[in-house]
This record gives structure tokens, sequence and C-alpha cells, in this order.
């Protein structure tokens, strides 16, 4: 008798081995299937609906937590009234051939990876798509892993979002200073008025700022922001105008 429970006992271990392994494989197999059905999901709806709040808001949050001035100010506002100067002016800033690409720079990625072989300074090459993809799904971090979903969430709005809710999108949620996200919310802090009144001078000074908005101030100026500007108003006049711009 003792022989035969000690054979049961071995048959019901072995059998809860097999199920916790099939748990587990069944965990693994399905688990990144759900995840990635659950991310489109998340962007399909996005397409329609008003980004509420992105990570970067909420680092920032907690950044300034004991400065009881800080707020987060924000207002989503529709492509059709934001200033078309607006638009130029992020596209002649941030990413000239916006239209042309599927969200990925290759000749401004190539130009980066030959200065680095020859010793400059990194410089960056990210789209407005890649940008919008980091701000709205993920953290400002640095590693491969989130670089990674960088790269899949740049293909997912490109082709689930298109060119011009990609850019609604990017002017909503674009820190623009310190609490500031948004053309909206950028407009009325700094100018006190409308994005869609923003002039080409007004929207290039934003841009200027774009690279480092919490040091960089569009409403007062450095001699460099005042540059970098003047150089962003003369290449809004270059760049060619998307056909889905507001006129």
């Amino acid at each position: 008798m003792k022989k035969g429970r000690g054979k049961d006992y071995s048959r019901k271990k072995r059998s809860s081995k097999r199920v916790i392994l099939k748990s587990i494989k069944i965990l693994f197999l399905y688990t990144p299937l759900l995840l990635f059905l659950f991310s489109l999901i998340v962007v399909t709806i996005f397409k329609w609906v008003p980004i509420p709040y992105t990570p970067l808001m909420a680092i920032r949050s907690f950044e300034y937590r004991d400065d009881s001035n800080f707020k987060t100010i924000k207002r989503w506002t529709p492509l059709k009234e934001i200033s078309p100067n607006m638009v130029m002016a992020v596209i002649a800033s941030e990413d000239n051939r916006f239209e042309e690409h599927n969200g990925f720079d290759w000749i401004e990625i190539d130009k980066a990876i030959a200065d680095g072989k020859r010793g400059k300074r990194l410089r960056g090459a990210s789209t407005i798509s890649q940008q919008t993809a980091k701000n709205v799904f993920l953290t400002p971090s640095r590693s491969w892993v989130r670089k990674g979903l960088e790269v899949y969430f740049t293909v997912a709005i490109e082709l689930i979002w298109g060119k011009r809710r990609i850019m609604e999108v990017y002017l909503n949620v674009a820190e623009m200073g310190k609490g500031i996200y948004g053309a909206e919310a950028a407009a009325n802090e700094l100018f006190k008025k409308t994005a869609q009144k923003l002039t080409v001078t007004e929207s290039a000074l934003i841009a200027a700022t774009l690279p480092n908005p919490l040091r960089r101030k569009a409403s007062n100026p450095s001699a460099y922001v005042s540059s970098r500007a003047q150089d962003i108003a003369i290449l809004m006049g270059k760049v060619k105008s998307p056909d889905w711009i507001e006129q």
C-alpha cells in the first residue's frame, strides 16, 4: 500500500510539473501576442481620440512636485485650428522630409552615422513621427528596448494614423516650455493668443526652442534662439507645404 501510494504521488508530481510547464509555455506564447493586439487597439483608438496624458507629462509633474508654481498646461486643439505657420515651422526645424519618409529619415540617419565615424558630436536624426511615438507611448529613457519599441510604434502610427494625424498629435503633446504642452498652450502662455493666430516669427521662435524647451524661451529668446528662428523662418519658405495643411 505504501509503495502504491508512492507511485501515485510520483505520477501526480510529474503531472503537476507538466501542467506548470504547459502554463509557462502558454504564458510566453500568448502574452506577447496579447500585448501586440492591445497596443494596436490603443493606437487605433488614438487615431480619433485626443491623447489625455503622456509619460513625459507624468515625469515632469514628479520632477517639479516640490515647485508650488508648477502646473501642467495643455489644451487639445484640432489641426484646423492651429496656424499653418506652426506646422511649417516644426517641419522646417525638426523634419523637412516629413512628407517623403515612412517614419524614418534614412538620409539623416546615414549622415549621423557618418559623422559619428569621423568622431564628430552625435546629432539627432529622429523624425516627427518618431518623436510623436516616443512622446505618446514611451518614456524619454535611453535603452535598446525603448528604441525598439519606438521603431514599432513609429511604424504603427505611420500605417494607422497617417501624416496629418501624426502632425496633429505632435502639435498637441510636444513639450514647448516648462509645463507647457502643445501649440495652443504655448501660444496662450507665451504670446497671449490662440494657436490659430501664430505668425511666422512666433511659430519659428517656438520651433527654435523644441530641442530644449525647458532652457530656451520663445517669449524671451536668447541671441541663439533668435538666430535659429530666423533660419527656420527662411527654411519655411523653401519646404513644400503638405497637401493636407489647413489654409
